[in-house]
């Protein structure tokens, strides 16, 4: 099993809604055999809660769920959970040293990617926080497309072209 981990800062505004995108993508491709998604934060304020009104609504308004999606933080064991973990920006990538336990060298780490290197447009490296600015809709056309991406890379590096 594939897994892939999308974090952002409060994990309420732009991983869960990565989560809920590349679950869509991931599920319409039929590989959600092969392929598992959770979200993280790397802040604890929003533990619990479910993702921010403003994402809910533009997830209502493509037709993609987002039912059961709580806010959680990055514990260490992520980083030997998971296969990829998928940062929205270097802030993000900075704070993921944080919670990183030792490496030793002998286990299997989670690769670390920010989502917009999977992105056509390589002009902007980071997805903006909509909790800040109120973009949902330009979040939304970001994390859509560089999940279809990610997905396509996902799948030819794991052979699981149908």
């Amino acid at each position: 099993m594939i897994k892939v981990l999308f974090v952002c800062l409060g994990n309420i505004c732009r991983s869960p809604m990565a989560e809920a995108v590349f679950r869509h993508q991931v599920k319409q491709a039929g590989l959600e055999d092969a392929i598992s998604i959770d979200s993280a934060g790397t802040g604890d304020w929003h533990i619990g809660h479910p993702p921010h009104q403003g994402t809910r609504d533009i997830l209502d308004q493509y037709q993609i769920a987002y039912e059961g999606l709580k806010a959680r933080q990055v514990r260490p064991d992520d980083f030997y959970q998971f296969t990829y973990i998928i940062a929205m920006d270097d802030s993000n990538v900075v704070n993921l040293a944080a919670f990183a336990p030792e490496y030793t060298g002998n286990e299997k780490r989670a690769s670390i990617h920010k989502l917009l290197d999977f992105a056509s447009n390589q002009t902007i490296t980071e997805v903006p926080d909509p909790y800040y600015t109120g973009n949902f809709q330009e979040v939304y056309e970001m994390v859509e497309e560089s999940c279809s991406r990610l997905l396509a890379h996902i799948a030819a590096q794991h052979g699981l072209i149908k």
